[in-house]
């Protein structure tokens, strides 16, 4: 008797207990692709054969530099199969960042799509170990590119998948960080850990087989991947995969499917809001909305509630190395407890701690450490960031937060965002509601400034409404009337627009870039 297979549970299993539980109901539609749990079950079964018959096996690293699609998805479960390793990589990188991961990373099979195509063959020739590369097929129609395998030769295997030796704890995927701060750390995540952070998420994000979900953020980014997809497969729900996170694709999607649940992070929830198409649109199916990857704005969050009344909102916040949820702030509590990210989530232990590790006094500010199964291995081949983060017994967040007397935690910024203006810290995170404040503000991003005397200075890049009548006096002296002399903006720089990775993340390092000679030296 195999005693570790019949107690196995792995993310291959996940998929086939839904398809047994759910064979016939929708699990995926993407673009005119339809696939029904037992359908998926049994692709992703071809696919880990016909991958297998080109050499793939356990704990090889497989990466994909690709859009959102079905066989994105695919190829998630197929190699999981296999015991291959998963490292996806952000489509918006350059060939020599995305090479540096492949390298890294010692990936021996890039997949990716028509579209990236020339990306991908660009960082591969740039001293990678990758041997092959597969083309699988996106959610629009598209043409396989010459010299690559096909997703769709692989999937006509006729073979059957190899059996191979696994458990909760080895190796599912490596997530590369940002690299905002230095070269990308790559987050080793075991089956456990992912699926441990699955319960948490159906728990407290009531992840429910009934949802029909719209999955529109990029599936390389961790959130969207295994906060919501993952998730939503392990109860059975019904999946709309769209690799086009805009309005004019999101707003239709979501009526003619009649969409029930919707991830998205802060400014596709604002670029949704200031689109002429969302009082046009039918939304009354959407009953779950999500909200993460960075702070949402407290009069951007009121909004939504009045404009979709009959709308439940989750804030989840998290990162990479958690498998990425952390904590919640549930329905009940958004206007109860506005721009808090809430407490810890079922399978997570979070504290708010000073530099000695003591707990801060609520309303101190500290930052945020964790202890779960969720929780990373450590960075591939990097002892030493990885002593660092795990350092006093749990795994150091880099965000600064506060935490209440009830236990809710409101992260006031990333370590790297605090300015420091005059010897003073300024928390851009409290600039940026106040300026919220403000009739006429689209979206704005406070950074810090080099500054001939402030050493850095507090500087608002602000996107006006469409028609709004703002000038940078008027927002100042909003700001003089809302904040401390010292906390607010020295200027104000309008824009059109703010830097964004396809997660929707503020790119806030990009706006220092730009403007860091805002002020002339002395």
């Amino acid at each position: 008797m195999d005693t570790p297979t019949i107690r196995r549970q792995t993310l291959g299993e996940l998929l086939r207990r839904s398809a047994a539980r759910h064979p016939d109901k929708l699990a995926i539609a993407c673009g005119e692709v339809r696939w029904s749990y037992r359908e998926l079950d049994a692709l992703c079964n071809r696919l880990a054969a016909g991958l297998a018959r080109e050499g793939v096996g356990k704990g090889d690293r497989i990466a994909m530099l690709a859009r959102n699609s079905h066989a994105y998805a695919a190829m998630r479960f197929a190699l999981a199969r296999l015991g291959a390793v998963l490292v996806p990589i952000n489509f918006m990188l350059k060939a020599d960042e995305a090479a540096y991961i492949l390298r890294h990373a010692g990936a021996r099979m890039l997949a990716t799509d028509s579209g990236l195509a020339d990306l991908a063959m660009a960082a591969t020739r740039l001293d990678t170990r990758v041997e092959q590369l597969l083309w699988m097929p996106s959610e629009e129609p598209s043409q396989p590119v010459a010299g690559m395998l096909r997703f769709d030769m692989l999937a006509d295997c006729s073979d059957a998948p190899p059996e191979v030796e696994l458990s909760g704890g080895d190796l599912l995927q490596i997530v590369y960080t940002s690299g905002t701060e230095s070269s990308p750390k790559g987050a080793m995540l075991t089956h456990d850990a992912v699926l441990w952070q699955y319960v948490s998420c159906v728990v407290d994000a009531a992840i429910a087989g009934n949802d029909l979900a719209l999955h529109a953020l990029p599936l390389y980014h961790c959130a969207q991947l295994d906060v919501f997809f993952g998730p939503a497969i392990y109860v059975g729900s019904t999946n709309v995969i769209t690799a086009k996170p805009v309005p004019e694709n999101l707003l239709p999607l979501i009526e003619r499917h009649r969409i029930t649940s919707f991830f998205a992070p802060p400014t596709v929830w604002i670029s949704l809001l200031r689109s002429p198409l969302f009082d046009r649109t039918d939304l009354s199916s959407l009953r779950k909305g999500y909200y993460g990857a960075s702070i949402m704005p407290v009069e951007v969050m009121k909004e939504i509630l009045r404009r979709l009344p009959a709308l439940r909102l989750w804030n989840l916040y998290g990162q990479t190395e958690i498998a990425p949820l952390a904590t919640m702030l549930g329905p009940d509590d958004q206007l109860r407890k506005p721009g808090s990210c809430g407490r810890a989530v079922l399978n997570v232990e979070t504290r708010v701690v000073d530099d000695a590790m003591r707990d801060v006094a609520p309303g101190q500010v500290g930052e945020i450490v964790h202890r779960s199964p969720q929780l990373l291995l450590g960075y591939f081949h990097d002892d030493v960031r990885t002593a660092a983060a795990f350092e006093g017994g749990w795994f150091h967040s880099g965000d600064l937060a506060t935490i209440d007397d009830e236990g809710f935690i409101t992260v006031v910024d990333r370590k790297k965002d605090m300015i420091k203006t005059g010897g003073e810290n300024v928390a851009s995170r409290e600039v940026e509601e106040a300026i919220y404040r403000l009739d006429g503000i689209s979206e704005v991003a406070v950074i810090g400034l080099p500054h001939p005397r402030w050493v850095e200075a507090v500087v608002a890049v602000v996107v006006p409404k469409a028609g709004a009548a703002l000038d940078e006096a008027t927002v100042l002296a909003h700001c003089q009337q809302q904040l401390a002399s010292f906390k607010a903006p020295k200027r104000v720089v309008f824009a059109d627009a703010l830097p964004k990775n396809p997660s929707g993340k503020l790119l806030k390092r990009e706006l220092r870039e730009a403007h860091r000679s805002l002020f002339p030296p002395a």
